[in-house]
């Protein structure tokens, strides 16, 4: 299926049916990992809100949730400079932190957040994404948990979005630049 976001066509590349299985796997391996801690999920706004959402349905346990906001792309489909808007409310020190992301892409905004929650001394830390792009430049953000991996491309759909638009959409789409003909 294909679309239209701020000018831009969108193909299909990742269907709800198959995020959906994703996701359940990942709440029953986080749930198993987790079982006798106590767990803090923190998501980074706005991109992993509909993930993080799923998510936490399919974790079988009683966690405390939180989030911390960063901007990186602006209106732009490459990211610019890491921007705190809101930060985490609940105390780290001391505790089992999963950090929820819907997007590996460069790895800058995952990088500065880690080390952000790292200062404050977690008793663990492990990272969730939902999609990591293949990519040469990316920094060594360790993933604990990933539910898939695509080629770096520009994505948009089920949270992700192209300047605020297309977050809602529960498929995964690739946006096309201008050039590109289907």
């Amino acid at each position: 299926m294909t679309l239209e976001i701020n000018g831009r066509n969108a193909e299909a590349l990742i269907k709800s049916s198959e995020i959906s299985k994703k996701v359940q796997r990942l709440g029953e391996q986080i749930t198993r990992d987790y079982r006798d801690k106590d767990l803090l999920i923190i998501g980074i706004l706005k991109g992993s809100f509909i993930f993080l959402a799923d998510l936490v349905r399919a974790i079988n346990l009683n966690p405390e949730i939180d989030f911390i906001i960063v901007s990186s792309y602006k209106d732009s489909m490459t990211p610019d400079k890491i921007e705190l808007k809101a930060d985490i409310g609940a105390s780290i020190k001391n505790r089992h932190v999963l950090l929820v992301e819907d997007l590996l892409d460069s790895g800058g905004t995952l990088d500065y957040v880690r080390d952000k929650i790292l200062s404050e001394r977690p008793a663990s830390l492990k990272i969730c994404a939902l999609i990591k792009k293949k990519k040469n430049n990316q920094k060594g953000v360790p993933v604990d948990y990933l539910g898939f991996e695509i080629e770096d491309k520009f994505i948009i759909g089920y949270g992700t979005d192209f300047a605020e638009k297309g977050r809602n959409l529960p498929d995964i789409y690739i946006i096309w630049d201008r050039e590109h003909i289907t």
